[in-house]
């Protein structure tokens, strides 16, 4: 398929840079998101990591899903943070699988090392993508624990086939470096959240505070206490200050340059 927008604006990137993929329609945007994001960026040393909000998932039902543009807007709420960027530009270039985006990202953006975020949930499944041993080959893969047995981490067709590529999660800092296939496993993100179950709270008690404004309250978006549903053990530590601004390779420092950041 040839893909359009050459032109379509992406977020910032420079060639050398570690840039995570976490794609999802991200209806709604929660916790988990964002603690997946930064556990991935502190064990792998991404210097950024970018929220591909998909137009839909081909394997789900569509049907009373956000628009787009809400989508986008309440992720950018909740990912306020200086090295995630949050863009929709899938459906600017057309794209339905997520074999096609990131072709068309490790084609256009030369030089950057692209890392494909996933949940643990999600690699049960990963055989079912549209050319999924195409998305293993075109670049590594992390994968991040969810809440259950982390009887995830060799699950499913995908994963028994990968097995030979795996890395050891203490060598997980290394993966960016290296050539597709390959993979680890996140242990330590042990959150409950997931977008499907927040729709269908969403539905049933209409009530249910989703928004951003709701996150700037202290409340997740099931409207309850943070710690009953993501204890506080469970989410990764922040960076510091120091660590979050500091650029990690040659490409972020010229990058900040361009950009009129430094």
């Amino acid at each position: 398929m040839a893909l359009r927008g050459r032109d379509v604006r992406v977020p910032p990137y420079a060639p050398g840079m570690r840039i995570g993929l976490f794609g999802g329609t991200f209806d709604p945007p929660h916790e988990a998101h964002l603690a997946a994001s930064l556990l991935a960026m502190r064990r792998l040393g991404l210097d950024r990591v970018w929220w591909l909000v998909t137009p839909g998932n081909p394997l789900k039902d569509t049907a009373g899903l956000a628009p787009l543009a809400e989508r986008i807007a309440a992720a950018r709420a909740l990912a306020h943070h200086p090295r995630i960027d949050v863009t929709g530009f899938e459906a600017e270039i057309g794209v339905r699988y997520s074999y096609d985006t990131i072709r068309y990202l490790v084609t256009r953006c030369a030089g950057v090392r692209f890392v494909w975020i996933m949940g643990a949930d999600n690699l049960r499944h990963f055989h079912r993508w549209n050319n999924w041993r195409g998305i293993a080959e075109a670049v590594p893969i992390v994968v991040v624990d969810r809440l259950g047995p982390s009887l995830y981490a060799g699950a499913g067709a995908a994963g028994k086939a990968l097995a030979h590529a795996r890395l050891p999660e203490h060598k997980a800092s290394l993966l960016p470096s290296r050539r597709p296939p390959a993979w680890v496993f996140l242990h330590g993100l042990k959150s409950p959240l997931s977008s499907t179950m927040l729709r269908a709270r969403r539905r049933v008690e209409p009530a249910a505070d989703t928004s951003a404004d709701a996150h700037h309250d202290g409340a997740n978006p099931l409207g309850a206490p943070a710690h009953e549903t993501m204890p506080h053990e469970a989410m990764p530590h922040a960076p510091g200050d120091d660590e979050m601004e500091r650029p990690r390779h040659a490409g972020e420092r010229k990058l900040r340059q361009r950009i009129g950041g430094g």
